[in-house]
């Protein structure tokens, strides 16, 4: 594996792993312009050398990345449900591959810019995360994370309790990367959401 450039480090995860309560259905199944939600989420991660999607055993959308030949990684069934288990899942993943960060978006966050993971790997500088934030307030799924973070997350998870990605984040000293289109950041966690996004195509 070529290590000569922090992309090529760079491992990618797209978290579809939620419960998807608030949309009322699978909403990386969802389209948006004809997409996939999953798909056009997963953007900023195509010039990584390896991407896994974070998903629930036997769940739709974990079905379709299989016959897509995509690696899966389930949550640790012992651990609490959340984001960070994915990204604990996916440090573990990145580690065994011998990469230094994983890059995550969440699935229905369908319009997030291309430079996504270049900007947030030009800014962690020497932190142990970087994440995005724009006008609108921070977005702690699209971030970058250093592998080294396994141990941290795994004894911030291991009481049972899930904290927030934010708090999580503050707690190791990630470095927010400003982004100057708040737009590009919208989120389609509800039906009408999605409707909104799709009127704006």
């Amino acid at each position: 594996m070529d290590t000569t450039t922090p992309l090529s480090q760079t491992a990618g995860l797209l978290l579809a792993g939620g419960r998807s309560s608030r949309f009322g259905a699978d909403k990386a199944l969802a389209r948006l312009g004809g997409e996939l939600l999953m798909d056009r989420a997963s953007r900023p991660l195509a010039a990584l050398p390896v991407f896994a999607l974070s998903a629930k055993s036997g769940s739709a959308v974990a079905a379709l990345a299989r016959a897509r030949n995509v690696t899966v990684l389930a949550d640790d069934p012992n651990g609490p449900s959340g984001p960070l288990s994915g990204i604990l899942s996916g440090l573990d993943w990145a580690h065994e591959l011998g990469f230094r960060f994983v890059a995550s978006v969440p699935c229905d966050a369908p319009l997030l810019p291309f430079e996504l993971v270049p900007a947030l790997l030009g800014g962690i500088d020497g932190a142990s995360a970087a994440y995005a934030r724009t006008t609108e307030g921070e977005h702690p799924l699209c971030a970058v994370w250093d592998v080294r973070l396994r141990g941290q997350l795994r004894a911030a998870l291991a009481s049972g309790a899930h904290p927030a990605a934010r708090t999580f984040l503050s707690q190791v000293g990630a470095r927010p990367v400003d982004f100057a289109t708040a737009a590009a950041f919208a989120n389609a966690n509800t039906p009408q959401a999605l409707t909104d996004l799709e009127r704006r195509l």
